[in-house]
């Protein structure tokens, strides 16, 4: 079946502007263009819109669902299998939520009486979520998925003490990091503080230290963009240094 730009936004539910845009970037163009100079779109481009949407609604960025969709290696199915993990995923965390507000009325209505690690299991168990979503593929790649699993449960069984301290060391290596960077030296006293709090920060996390992992997690840092743009944000540069320091700190610089 085909459809005219009109009759395609009235069916998918978005503007005939956001089509004619999809058009202009080249993530969505219509089959063809009539005698009358409209644009039309067949099942191809129905499928493919589809596809764009469920990127959307898993919060993509439009640039990066156009290299998603219009890549050679793309493939229908296994989209829609990811599709379908990812929305299973934010399903669990909605459902882990509505459960803890539940929960919340029942305890402070006094039908039941709700543990302080009970209060918080929604919220951390989203935070695994999100850090899967984000980076899960490249991690387990790198650490293999028995670390990861241990990480999760770590992550589930921390404390609120625990929880608070681990965010306040993450703003301490933040701005550690920061002062470090002016100095230009990644063995400078400033920048092996921030790789000492990066280890501890870690051990929040990890169930085994090892140098090597360190190491090897600290040129992710360089090597992965997601990591790199989230350190360079302030100071570009940031992400190489800590590196640099983190590999003196643990004797793996070359």
């Amino acid at each position: 079946m085909e459809y005219t730009i009109q009759k395609l936004s009235k069916l998918a539910g978005i503007s005939t502007r956001t089509l004619r845009y999809y058009d202009e970037i080249g993530i969505l163009k219509p089959a063809r263009i009539n005698s009358s100079g409209y644009r039309i779109y067949g099942e191809a481009e129905v499928n493919r819109l589809q596809q764009i949407l469920f990127y959307k609604e898993l919060g993509l960025e439009l640039e990066k669902i156009r290299d998603i969709v219009t890549s050679p290696a793309f493939n229908v199915l296994d989209a829609l299998s990811e599709h379908r993990e990812q929305l299973l995923s934010k399903r669990k965390q909605l459902d882990l939520l509505i459960e803890n507000v539940e929960k919340t009325i029942s305890n402070n209505e006094g039908r039941l009486i709700m543990t302080d690690k009970e209060k918080f299991e929604g919220f951390k168990q989203k935070t695994i979520d999100d850090n899967e979503k984000k980076y899960g593929k490249e991690i387990r790649n790198k650490y293999g998925d028995n670390a990861v699993n241990k990480s999760n449960q770590k992550v589930l069984n921390m404390t609120q003490e625990q929880h608070d301290e681990v965010t306040r060391m993450g703003e301490e290596i933040t701005a550690t990091l920061a002062q470090a960077f002016q100095t230009g030296d990644p063995s400078s006293d400033l920048a092996q503080k921030a790789a000492e709090l990066h280890k501890r920060w870690l051990m929040f996390y990890w169930s085994d230290y090892s140098k090597e992992a360190h190491a090897g997690l600290s040129q992710m840092y360089v090597d992965d963009e997601r990591f790199t743009a989230y350190y360079d944000k302030e100071q570009p540069g940031t992400a190489a240094f800590f590196r640099d320091a983190i590999h003196i700190y643990t004797g793996m610089k070359k």
